[in-house]
């Protein structure tokens, strides 16, 4: 029997493939033919902007987790990918397997009504029985007039390197639920192992909360594809950890990237460190790889910054050599420069996430 592949690997694999397999696209680019094998979502030749997200029990979010609040984080993740490729979300098809018993009633219910936030129409589906709750949404999205695609692989060296929010503190949430945390109703109940007051406490609810329902940047995703002229910004979601998903970014776009270490300090939400050390964590584990805050991370060049009521942090460059690295202005000479480790989720390889799941 071989090896289980690493996602990396088997994405790879299949672009390879489907290139044999296609009907005339020997010579031609996938950009070309409109889409990529591994971006977060595809585009087809009608302009329609697909991607398809699974959440499954146990591997995605808690075991007994409310309907309401699987549902609610079922299309926001998917939603990150469509905001990752600027485009507007309009429909949506779910696929849901869940074990006799399961309040089907109840996660509609709140599924029906995040839809309609976003203006989403859910246009239909498959429903089965399991043993475990598997769930798989597919959405369909429209680019915008005159407006590009974003994509992974349009980073051109000296741009600048932007996040669209705070990173480790989804990490820091699927920590206290791995430690017993839970939702009760509209409040959190924190582990009895961590017991903090005032704004400890309110900064370890809002981590649980911002795991359970991350926000997707849409609104964001749309203003970056507004801007991009002839495939110069690139774009992907957080989902997998930034040390992962920047070097599948720069992997694309065949460049690299030197990242500011006193920026990604920056980067982390108030209180992170605080409550890293109550945890014995290290905090940097939680912001180069935790994953799953759904902030958008992309380039744009030197002279162009976003809106502030994005919230975006600039955390560096893109360099024409190869390799990602972090600067600590603070470090000794010797140890100023350090690697950044590809490290974070891979459903198929032996790296978990940094929670312990």
């Amino acid at each position: 029997m071989s090896p289980a592949p690493s996602e990396e690997g088997l994405v790879a694999w299949l672009r390879t493939l489907t290139a044999r397999q296609i009907p005339g696209s020997r010579g031609r680019s996938q950009r070309s033919r409109g889409t990529l094998i591994g971006d977060d979502a595809a585009t087809l030749p009608s302009g329609a902007v697909v991607t398809v997200d699974q959440q499954v029990e146990g591997v995605h979010f808690p075991a007994g987790l409310a309907p309401a609040i699987v549902a609610r984080r079922l299309l926001a993740v998917n939603l990150s990918d469509l905001a990752a490729s600027g485009a507007r979300p309009r429909h949506a098809f779910l696929a849901l397997a869940a074990p006799t018993g399961f309040d089907h009633r109840g996660f509609f219910r709140a599924l029906v009504g995040a839809c309609a936030k976003y203006d989403v129409e859910l246009a239909g589906g498959d429903l089965a029985v399991a043993r475990e709750l598997h769930l798989a949404l597919t959405l369909i999205g429209e680019r915008r007039k005159r407006g590009a695609t974003l994509a992974r692989d349009s980073a051109r060296p000296g741009q600048i390197l932007w996040l669209g929010g705070t990173l480790g503190e989804s990490a820091l949430g699927c920590e206290l639920l791995r430690r017993g945390a839970h939702p009760r109703g509209s409040s959190v109940v924190l582990p009895a192992s961590l017991p903090v007051k005032g704004e400890l406490r309110t900064a370890a609810v809002r981590a649980v909360r911002r795991h359970l329902l991350p926000t997707p940047q849409l609104e964001l995703g749309r203003w970056l594809a507004a801007r991009d002229r002839g495939a110069d910004i690139a774009a992907i979601d957080v989902s997998d950890g930034l040390a992962k998903d920047l070097h599948r970014l720069c992997a694309a776009s065949g460049i690299g990237a030197r990242l500011d270490g006193a920026a990604l300090l920056a980067a982390a939400p108030p209180h992170l460190a605080e409550l890293a050390a109550q945890l014995k964590v290290d905090p940097r584990r939680w912001v180069e790889g935790g994953g799953e805050d759904y902030v958008l991370l992309f380039t744009l060049p030197k002279r162009t910054s976003p809106p502030r009521k994005f919230g975006a942090l600039a955390i560096g460059s893109i360099t024409r050599a190869k390799g990602i690295f972090v600067i600590d202005p603070d470090a000794t000479p010797a140890s100023r420069q350090r690697r950044l480790v590809n490290v974070g989720w891979d459903h198929l390889g032996r790296q978990r996430r940094l929670s312990g799941r």
